[in-house]
């Protein structure tokens, strides 16, 4: 098993480096001291070292499944527990997951995974990627397993994301996994499709405006999304201005008022897993909402919430299905 050493440190994003000696560029990338081992990563606050490449990886979520397939290494990931939606995959990906056994999926009434440390622990991990409510970083390293988040999801995170993050996590699960080349071909491969994505999309000089929500199925409150989440960026990339442009937080509650208020001409509505409909309904449903601009065009699309958070190869898929439901004026 990885041998696992945890210490304290003020930096809250992802940064690979070789014998604790990490330096980081302008743009946030992350620099290592060299090839090999002893890897020391830091992630949220907290440094891990491997001595080796992970060999047994349990998932607690979803979001780290694009790099890892990316990389070849998801026949690493012994055990799985949370929810897998299969429209996050092609068929090659779902193939891989579909050999995972899957520990639970079960959730509370927020959507919070619920799983215990000793399920966990039976499966002898020398990684757990994804933290959850119960079952954190400082329960796991009390038992001398390492655990990964995504940078953005870190408790601390202050940073406003943007689709270079994708690429810099990219290159640090490579980094991980000892698969340096092939994270520089994925990352290649990611850069150029955004490219090919870009060449679609609305021109910022059309003036169309959008807001990504997360509204709550059967009504009740609706939550949107600041310049501190990854859906700033994607509407950026897709043409769009952002109507909470202005506003610093990554989520935040929002009324229908507000939202009349701004009124944006599309709405992209984030959803964890059921049916879009209900999701849709859960917006469209409040008092009032049927003035704003977007739902009398019909210009509302719901989309899984991992097409846009945390930064992820899937934030480029979401990226896609929001130019390609919204195109570009001729």
């Amino acid at each position: 098993m990885t041998t696992y050493r945890l210490a304290g440190t003020a930096a809250a994003s992802v940064c690979v480096l070789l014998l604790a000696a990490c330096g980081s560029d302008g743009g946030g990338a992350t620099t290592a001291a060299g090839p090999g081992y002893p890897l020391t990563v830091t992630n949220c606050g907290a440094q891990v070292t491997f001595d080796d490449a992970p060999q047994r990886v349990v998932l607690l979520k979803s979001s780290a499944v694009p790099y890892l397939h990316a990389l070849g290494v998801m026949d690493r990931v012994t055990a799985r527990a949370g929810q897998y939606p299969k429209e996050y995959y092609d068929a090659a990906t779902q193939a891989e997951l579909d050999r995972i056994p899957l520990l639970t999926d079960k959730t509370d009434t927020s959507g919070h995974l619920q799983i215990s440390k000793e399920v966990v622990i039976s499966q002898q991990p020398d990684l757990v990627l994804g933290e959850v409510d119960n079952l954190s970083r400082d329960t796991l390293s009390a038992v001398d397993i390492p655990l990964l988040e995504e940078p953005a999801m870190c408790p601390d995170s202050t940073g406003a994301p943007t689709f270079d993050d994708i690429y810099e996590q990219m290159r640090a699960y490579g980094r991980v996994f000892d698969r340096d080349t092939e994270a520089a071909t994925a990352v290649t491969a990611l850069r150029e499709r955004m490219t090919r994505i870009q060449t679609q999309a609305s021109a910022p000089a059309d003036g169309r405006t959008a807001a990504v929500l997360y509204p709550t199925v059967g009504g009740g409150t609706t939550y949107a999304y600041g310049t501190a989440s990854m859906a700033h960026p994607q509407l950026e990339a897709a043409g769009f201005r952002n109507v909470f442009a202005d506003v610093r937080e990554r989520v935040f509650e929002v009324t229908v008022e507000e939202l009349l208020g701004r009124d944006p001409d599309v709405l992209i509505l984030l959803h964890g897993d059921g049916d879009p409909r209900a999701v849709e309904q859960g917006l469209t449903g409040l008092p009032g909402a049927e003035k704003l601009k977007a739902v009398r065009a019909g210009n509302v699309m719901t989309q899984l919430f991992n097409f846009t958070e945390p930064p992820t190869p899937l934030s480029i898929d979401g990226l896609e299905r929001i130019v390609r439901r919204f195109p570009a004026a001729p």
